[in-house]
C-alpha cells in the first residue's frame, strides 16, 4: 500500500517560508546531476514533514520540476506507488538516480514511519559530500593548473629562446655542462620532430586512457593510490569519509550491517577498498565481529580500528562511525588547505 505519513505538528509560518526558498531554486535545463537528487530530496523531506502524503508530495514536485528526466523519473514512481509497490522499491527501480544506500535507508523509514527524518539525513549526507568534494577539486586544481603552465613556459624557452643562443652555445660547446648539452639537443628534437612529438605524445595520452579503463590498469592504480607515499593517506581519509559515513547514517536507522556493507561498495570508487569491505561483510555473515574485520585491513588506521572496537563494545557503532567520518572529513579539509598554501 502507499506510504502516508502526516506530521505530528505543523509550523506554516517557518516551513511556508522554505517552501518559498525552494520553489524559487529551481535545476537548470539537461541531464540530471547530484543536485537534482538533492534537491528532490530536500523538497520531498519539506512536504511529508509538513503533512503531506506521499502521493501528494510527488505530484507537487512533478509540477516544480522543470526537467524532462525528472518529471519521467516522478511519474515511474507515482506509478509504482499506484500498483502497490513501497516507496523504497520504486526507487530501486531507478539504480541510476538513487544509490542502494538511498533505496535501503527508505526502506528503513518507510518501516519505521519516519520517512521525513531519513531524507533529511540523506540530504546532509550528499551536502557534506558535496563540500568535501568541492575541497578536494579547489585544493588540487591551483597545483594542477601551475604544472600545466610550468610545462608550457619550459616547452617556449627550448622552442623560442633556446634556438636565439645557439651559435653561441655552438662555438664553446665542448666546454658546456651536460646539462646545458641536453638541454641543446631536446630544443633540436621539438623545433625539427615537432610533429612526431605531438603525435607520440597524444599516443600515450590515448595509450594510458586504454590501459586505466581495463580490468588490470584499474587494479594497478587502485593499489598505487593505497599504497603511494603520501597521496595513499589522502585516499584513505577519503574511502573512509565515504565508507563510514554510509555505515553510520544505515546502521542508526535500522539497516543491517550486511547490507549496509554491500551499500558501501557502491559508494566507494576503488577496487582494492571494495575488496576490503566484501571482506569484511563475509566475516560478518561468518560469525565475527565488525571490528575484526577492520583489523585485518593494513591500510586501515590503528584509531579506526579501536573506535569501531569500542563502539561494538558499548552498543554505539553508528555514533562511533559518524563521529570517526566527520574527524577524517575535517582532517582532509586541513590537508587539502595545505596543499593548496603549498603549491
Amino acid at each position: 500500500m502507499p506510504l502516508e505519513l502526516t506530521a505530528k505538528t505543523t509550523r506554516p509560518t517557518g516551513d511556508s517560508k522554505r517552501l518559498e526558498r525552494l520553489k524559487s531554486i529551481l535545476p537548470q535545463e539537461g541531464g540530471l546531476r547530484d543536485r537534482d537528487r538533492m534537491l528532490f530530496t530536500e523538497r520531498l523531506a519539506l512536504l511529508l514533514e509538513t503533512g503531506v502524503n506521499l502521493n501528494q508530495a510527488l505530484a507537487a514536485l512533478k509540477k516544480q520540476s522543470d526537467k524532462a528526466a525528472m518529471e519521467k523519473i516522478i511519474d515511474g514512481l507515482l506509478d509504482e506507488i499506484g500498483s502497490g509497490r513501497t516507496f523504497a522499491a520504486a526507487l530501486a527501480t531507478h539504480p541510476e538516480f538513487f544509490s542502494t544506500t538511498y533505496v535501503n535507508l527508505v526502506a528503513a523509514g518507510e518501516q519505521g514511519g519516519f520517512l521525513d527524518r531519513v531524507l533529511q539525513e540523506l540530504l546532509d549526507m550528499d551536502e557534506k559530500r558535496e563540500r568535501l568534494r568541492s575541497t578536494l577539486m579547489s585544493a588540487l586544481s591551483y597545483p594542477a593548473f601551475l604544472a600545466a603552465f610550468s610545462g608550457a613556459v619550459v616547452v617556449f624557452v627550448l622552442v623560442v629562446v633556446f634556438p636565439k643562443f645557439a651559435e653561441l652555445f655552438a662555438s664553446i660547446a665542448d666546454q658546456l655542462p651536460a646539462t646545458t648539452l641536453a638541454l641543446m639537443w631536446t630544443s633540436d628534437q621539438l623545433r625539427q620532430h615537432w610533429i612526431f612529438v605531438l603525435l607520440g605524445s597524444g599516443g600515450l595520452i590515448l595509450a594510458w586512457r586504454y590501459w586505466s579503463a581495463t580490468p588490470a590498469g584499474r587494479e594497478r592504480l587502485d593499489s598505487l593510490k593505497l599504497s603511494f607515499p603520501v597521496l595513499k593517506e589522502v585516499f584513505i581519509w577519503l574511502y573512509l569519509v565515504q565508507s563510514l559515513r554510509v555505515l553510520g547514517l544505515s546502521l542508526g536507522n535500522g539497516v543491517s550491517i550486511v547490507d549496509a556493507l554491500a551499500a558501501c561498495r557502491d559508494v566507494v570508487s576503488n577496487s582494492v577498498y571494495r575488496r576490503f569491505i566484501l571482506g569484511v561483510e563475509r566475516r560478518i555473515q561468518e560469525g565475527a565481529t565488525v571490528a575484526s574485520g577492520f583489523s585485518q585491513s593494513e591500510f586501515i588506521p590503528l584509531m579506526v580500528q579501536q573506535m569501531i572496537s569500542t563502539g561494538e563494545q558499548t552498543g554505539s557503532l553508528p555514533k562511533v562511525m559518524t563521529r570517526v567520518a566527520d574527524y577524517y572529513e575535517r582532517e582532509l579539509s586541513k590537508r587539502a588547505n595545505t596543499l593548496a598554501k603549498a603549491a
